[in-house]
C-alpha cells in the first residue's frame, strides 16, 4: 500500500515525495516553513509597536513671538572721513637750528604748551645789541633837551642867534624819534628771541615730528601737526537725491533762518558696529553741488512718442509690440530717438496711431490676440 505525504499544516508548499531520501526527512520542510513564518510574525509585531511608539511620541516644541507694530527710525548711511575740527600746522616764526623736541608724539598737547626749542643765542645778542641802542639813543636825547634849555635863554637875549636855538629843537625832536625807532628794534628783538621756543596753537594731539634736531628751519618749516578732537569733524557724500530731501533745511541754515547744532541727529558708526555715544550736528553742506543741466536746442515736429516701457532692447536693436485692427500682436523693431520725460521718440518703425503695448508686453506672442485696455502712466489717477 502507498502512503502519500501529508500536506504542510501550516501549508506553504508540499515537498516533493521522491526528494525525501529518509523516514525523518519529511519533516524538515514544515519547521522550515515554521521558523520563516516565526520570522514573518515577529517583523510584523515590531512593525506594530514601532507605529504605535510613533503615534504615542510628543509634538514638538516651538518658540513663538507676536507680531509687534511701532514707528522704527530709517537710518541713512554715509561712508564719512573723520578729520580734527582745527588742523594747526606749528611752523617756528624765526630762522635758526632745532635744539629740542619737548612733546611726545601722539600725545595730548595743551595751547601754549612748549613743543620745539630753537637755539636762542644769536637772538639773545640781538636783543642786547638792540638794548645798547637805545641807550646811545636815549643818552642824545637827554643832550639835545641840555642844549634847548640853555640855548633857549640865551636866545631871547638875543646872545645867540635864534637859528641856532631852532637847530637844537629840531636835533632833539630827532633824538626823540630815534629813542622810539631803538624801543621798537629791542622789542622785535625781545618777540624774536621769544620765537625760538615753539608753542602749541590749540589743544589737541601732536602728530609726528617733521623736523629733527640739528635741522635749520625757518617759517615755511612745518614742524608738526596739532589737531583739535574736541569736537572732531565728519566729511562725507551724499547723493543728488538724498540731497533734495535735506535742501530746505540746508537753505535755511545758509540763510541764517535755523540756527547751525539745533538738532543733534548724526550717530558715528565705528568699525565694530558700536555707536559712539555722543551724538553730532550738521554744520554746513558745501557750496559745490553736483548736478544735470539742459537747455532746449530744438524741435521735432511731428515726432512719434511712446512709453520708454514699450520699448524692448534686444543686443542692442530696438523693437515694440504693435496690435492691429484686429487685435493681433505684431513684434517691429524700430529706431529710437531722445527720450522726453517718460517717452521715447521713434524715428522708425511706427506710424501715427498705431497703438503698442505698454504694459504686459510678456504676454503677448507674435500674431496672438490680445484683449486691449487704455495705458495709464504712473501718476496719472483714474
Amino acid at each position: 500500500m502507498r502512503v502519500e505525504p501529508e500536506p504542510d499544516r501550516f501549508g506553504l508548499g508540499i515537498e516533493n515525495p521522491s526528494s525525501l531520501r529518509s523516514p525523518t526527512s519529511r519533516f524538515w520542510p514544515g519547521r522550515r516553513y515554521l521558523i520563516i513564518l516565526a520570522s514573518l510574525l515577529a517583523v510584523a509585531l515590531t512593525g506594530c509597536s514601532k507605529k504605535e511608539a510613533t503615534a504615542a511620541a510628543a509634538p514638538p516644541e516651538v518658540e513663538v513671538t507676536g507680531v509687534i507694530q511701532q514707528d522704527v527710525p530709517l537710518y541713512t548711511e554715509c561712508i564719512s572721513t573723520l578729520d580734527g575740527y582745527v588742523n594747526a600746522e606749528i611752523r617756528p616764526q624765526v630762522s635758526g637750528y632745532l635744539l629740542k623736541q619737548n612733546y611726545q608724539e601722539g600725545t595730548v598737547v595743551r595751547k601754549g604748551q612748549t613743543l620745539f626749542e630753537i637755539d636762542p643765542r644769536p637772538f639773545e645778542a640781538a636783543l642786547e645789541q638792540a638794548k645798547g641802542q637805545l641807550a646811545q639813543a636815549d643818552a642824545q636825547l637827554g643832550k639835545t633837551k641840555l642844549d634847548v634849555a640853555r640855548d633857549t635863554p640865551l636866545a631871547q637875549q638875543s646872545a645867540i642867534p635864534q637859528a641856532q636855538l631852532d637847530n637844537d629843537i629840531q636835533a632833539n625832536e630827532s633824538a626823540r624819534a630815534v629813542v622810539a625807532a631803538a624801543k621798537a628794534q629791542v622789542d622785535q628783538a625781545q618777540l624774536n628771541l621769544s620765537f625760538t621756543t615753539v608753542r602749541s596753537l590749540v589743544d589737541g594731539i601732536a602728530g609726528v615730528a617733521k623736523g629733527q634736531i640739528g635741522d635749520l628751519v625757518g617759517p615755511t618749516t612745518i614742524l608738526t601737526t596739532v589737531s583739535q578732537v574736541d569736537p572732531i569733524k565728519a566729511y562725507f557724500a551724499i547723493s543728488e537725491g538724498e540731497y533734495m530731501k535735506f535742501a530746505q533745511r540746508i537753505s535755511a541754515v545758509a540763510e541764517g533762518r535755523r540756527k547751525v547744532g539745533e538738532q543733534k541727529v548724526l550717530e558715528l558708526v565705528l568699525s565694530d558696529g558700536s555707536v559712539y555715544p555722543r551724538k553730532g550736528w550738521v554744520v554746513l553742506a558745501d557750496r559745490q553741488v553736483d548736478g544735470r543741466v539742459r537747455a532746449v536746442t530744438g524741435t521735432a515736429k511731428d515726432a512719434l512718442l511712446v512709453p520708454q516701457r514699450s520699448v524692448v532692447e534686444t543686443q542692442g536693436s530696438y523693437s515694440v509690440v504693435v496690435i492691429d485692427a484686429v487685435k493681433r500682436a505684431s513684434i517691429r523693431p524700430v529706431k529710437t530717438g531722445e527720450r522726453v520725460g517718460q517717452n521715447w521718440i521713434i524715428t522708425e518703425g511706427v506710424q501715427p496711431g498705431e497703438e503698442v503695448i505698454a504694459d504686459g508686453i510678456q504676454k503677448a506672442k507674435q500674431g496672438g490676440e490680445v484683449r486691449t485696455k487704455q495705458y495709464k502712466p504712473a501718476g496719472q489717477g483714474d
